[in-house]
């Protein structure tokens, strides 16, 4: 199945999701292992070292520095990779209100991690312009 590349579409049927669960962001060592108790929903491997994008009770568990306490917003339509300016319109939105995010791109979909306290308002823009 192809991912959808029209922008207008994208936009209107994105259906923002939310995921349970508040995540949070950790880096170990480039040359750690990844503690297996540890379960992320996000791995990216940068010199600096490795990021961990996982549940907040498990980085307490493991005894993991963590920030960045967010809640994470899947956008349900079959976006393409290569498609132009999608994330450009939500993250634009998104700035306009005032809140942050960090967007990260999957093979089906797209996904939005933005913080705890602003969740109503980030799903509130994202309704907005889904509708326009």
């Amino acid at each position: 199945m192809t991912g959808e590349r029209d922008i207008r579409v994208l936009l209107r049927d994105m259906r923002p999701e939310l995921r349970p669960g508040i995540f949070v962001f950790c880096t170990i060592p480039a040359n750690e292992s990844i503690p297996a108790m540890i379960n992320p929903v996000l791995t990216f491997r940068e010199q600096e070292g490795t990021t961990l994008v996982i549940p907040r009770e498990e980085a307490e568990a493991a005894g993991l520095h963590y920030a960045f306490a967010s809640r994470l917003i899947t956008l349900t339509v079959h976006s393409a990779l290569d498609a132009v300016g999608f994330l450009a319109a939500i993250t634009a939105r998104l700035a306009e209100a005032g809140i942050g995010v960090n967007a990260v791109s999957a093979f089906h979909h797209d996904h939005l991690f933005v913080p705890v306290d602003r969740l109503d308002e980030a799903m509130a823009s994202l309704q907005e312009l889904s509708a326009e």
